[in-house]
């Protein structure tokens, strides 16, 4: 037998419900290892298809989705003209969320992590490759971040891709240099913000209320792939006066730092995942 691995074979963008911590937004990077004898040219796989094939099953079937367990605790799923709203209650409080089937996935676990997800994604790339291959194995595994970081999720409506759907998320670094220099407070200020939270876009309330003790806030828009709307905790939002794109994020930290301080100079780099965001600077 002869083993194949790619390493770095993409990031995979997306949130799940945990249950100690709500929603969450999560970035994972995926190595492979394929296992199995070789074909007529000497390859177990070859290099070009790996990355394209599989790679796009990851793409299609869990990138910029959200996961929830189909064991969650008070689960109730609707379906209807492929549309699913899931309903759940939660000791942080109740949620709903309604979107197209695609943005989805119920997850046959009893917990959302690395290991089941590995799992699901070896069962359902397994059978697209060629029979030479034996065995697959996927590695998941977190960014070694040194310093401040944050998951967050959320949604962009005007987004022309995937990142229009309404929950998914990333696990992103944040530096901020105040006066030219790394201010680590800072960071770790802004890090609290958005530790395990959901970036919101004032724009798109479409309700607010109270029941049994706890405020909630409703999200909702139509974009290019349907209709989306999400019914979280309040105390688990965090609310934008624009649409949350990392440009803007990174555009909004850097002004309510202004705020705080109007006469220093500040250079703010948020992360959207592994290896890229953007940058915004003071004005000169």
């Amino acid at each position: 037998m002869t083993q194949l691995f790619v390493k770095n074979l993409s990031v995979i963008d997306f949130s799940y419900f945990d249950n100690r911590r709500g929603i969450l937004g999560e970035s994972w990077i995926v190595d492979i290892i394929l296992t199995g004898q070789l074909d007529e040219q000497g390859m177990v796989f070859d290099f070009g298809h790996v990355k394209k094939k599989i790679k796009h099953i990851i793409d299609t079937h869990l990138d910029h989705c959200f996961v929830i367990s189909d064991q969650t605790k008070n689960l109730e799923v609707l379906k209807k003209n492929n549309q699913t709203e899931l309903n759940w209650k939660h000791i942080t409080g109740n949620y709903q969320h309604i979107s197209p089937d695609t943005s989805l996935l119920i997850l046959e676990a009893k917990t959302v992590n690395k290991v089941s997800i590995s799992k699901y994604l070896e069962q359902i790339i397994f059978p697209q490759l060629p029979k030479n291959v034996d065995t697959i194995e996927i590695q998941l595994y977190e960014e070694q971040i040194e310093g401040a970081y944050y998951h967050y999720s959320h949604g962009l409506k005007k987004h022309d891709g995937n990142c229009q759907r309404i929950v998914h998320g990333h696990r992103s670094k944040i530096e901020i240099f105040e006066n030219h220099q790394r201010n680590s407070k800072l960071e770790d200020y802004w890090s609290a913000c958005f530790r395990n939270i959901y970036i919101g876009t004032k724009e798109d309330i479409t309700k607010e209320f109270e029941s049994d003790g706890k405020s909630y806030v409703t999200f909702s828009y139509t974009a290019q792939q349907g209709k989306f709307s999400l019914t979280i905790p309040k105390k688990r939002v965090y609310i934008m006066d624009s649409d949350s794109t990392v440009e803007l994020i990174a555009e909004h930290v850097l002004q309510e730092c202004i705020l705080m301080q109007p006469t220093n100079h500040y250079v703010i780099k948020a992360y959207e995942g592994v290896g890229k965001g953007a940058i915004a600077r003071s004005p000169k």
